[in-house]
């Protein structure tokens, strides 16, 4: 599964299937992980236009990691998303 994939089905779901403001996304901006919620990342990045998926950080649910990009460019397992 490649990250965007990844990313894009979290987002699916979140969007259509529950509650998008329980969501936070982490993503970078000039060095500096900012964390908004995801309705917000949706409207700052423009649908990705001007923050491509490739600089999202984390995803989180509540206290839960859902996506994390990881150091070694390796893609997180289905396990470790859900």
């Amino acid at each position: 599964m490649t990250r965007k994939g990844s990313v894009a089905e979290i987002f699916s779901k979140a969007l259509h299937y529950d509650n998008p403001d329980l969501y936070f996304v982490g993503y970078l901006d000039f060095n500096t992980i900012k964390e908004v919620t995801l309705t917000e990342f949706l409207k700052i990045s423009e649908n990705f236009e001007t923050i491509p998926a490739t600089r999202i950080f984390y995803i989180k649910k509540e206290d839960k990691t859902l996506y994390h990009k990881s150091d070694n460019k390796k893609d997180p397992t289905p396990s470790e998303c859900f």
